[in-house]
């Protein structure tokens, strides 16, 4: 056990201790699956959300990571929303609970996802592995966005004019560029103080715990922003918040896929923050723009159910 990870054990801590207070974790998933990774012996936990109808058998499915820093146990933040896609579609939605930092540093978070997404396709008597998409929220965002685009496990699949393993992508507020600190990033609406003076440094906090100059923070698995815009998915949700310093790169990347012929939905939400929708109160802005974020989320996931449809009609 070196030094330096016992400098960013300490660190997670401190980080830990700052947000437990405010994490009120009780998910209500239909189902809970333990996953094998590949690690020997080792295996992940995930909730799974049933669609309300189930008309559909094979499901289609997504995947989603929730927001952690890369190092805050927040899994089961996302009930919400997993509960709210499987309400509003005939998706049944697996939320992952990845390894988190500094125990397990890059790359375990992102072969995490591709172990789940391999476990998923190993069941096509009960997921439609043609129609399976990929969400994710801050970092889990980086995930499904990483995943979706720079795996080689799945990339090798997009080549001879296969069609995609993934149907869309769904990022909610999430970094894309890893190699640019945040405290050096530029905040469309630096209106809110704790956007502003806290989030920069703690999200860096993070980031040393999840990449402690082991990986070239360049690295496409970990920075979205450096993928060739022709590998990811067809169909791509981006949503960022005005007072997010993740907010410009994310808008960044989207222009460079919709350039590059993907379909892309863009949308950033003012008066906004980093993680704003886990908060936000009924009547408030923040939570109509909630309501508007999650219901584009579903018509990004009908599309590329369409898409499948229209290319394997029956």
């Amino acid at each position: 056990m070196g030094l330096q990870y016992v400098h960013h054990k300490v660190i997670a801590a401190f980080l830990r201790s700052l947000v437990r207070p405010r994490l009120h974790l009780n998910p209500k998933p239909d189902e809970v699956v333990s996953i094998p990774i590949r690690d020997a012996g080792q295996s992940i936990k995930a909730n799974i959300y049933k669609p309300s109808t189930e008309k559909q058998k094979p499901s289609p499915v997504l995947v989603n990571f929730c927001g952690s820093g890369f190092v805050l146990p927040t899994f089961g933040n996302d009930d919400e929303f997993c509960r709210y896609i499987a309400d509003h579609t005939d998706y049944t939605v697996i939320d992952v609970q990845y390894r988190l930092a500094p125990e397990h540093i890059f790359p375990a978070a992102f072969q995490d996802a591709e172990d789940v997404v391999k476990w998923v396709r190993s069941q096509p008597e009960r997921f439609d592995i043609d129609c399976l998409s990929l969400s994710g929220f801050s970092s889990g965002a980086n995930i499904a966005l990483a995943v979706s685009s720079s795996s080689a496990i799945f990339s090798l699949e997009n080549q001879n004019d296969n069609p995609d393993v993934f149907r869309a992508v769904l990022s909610f507020y999430g970094p894309t560029d890893l190699a640019l600190e945040t405290p050096d990033k530029t905040i469309a609406d630096p209106s809110n103080w704790i956007m502003r003076k806290i989030f920069p440094g703690f999200s860096r906090l993070c980031h040393k715990c999840f990449n402690p100059g082991v990986v070239d923070p360049e690295d496409p698995r970990m920075s979205p922003s450096f993928v060739d815009p022709l590998n990811f998915p067809g169909n791509v949700l981006i949503i960022t918040a005005a007072q997010c310093a993740f907010a410009l790169e994310g808008e960044e990347l989207a222009t460079k896929l919709e350039s590059a012929g993907k379909y892309v939905k863009s949308c950033r939400m003012d008066d906004c923050a980093h993680g704003w929708d886990k908060e936000a109160v009924r009547g408030t802005s923040q939570c109509k723009a909630k309501d508007d974020a999650y219901a584009m989320a579903v018509e990004m996931l009908q599309r590329g159910k369409n898409e499948v449809k229209t290319s394997n009609p029956k």
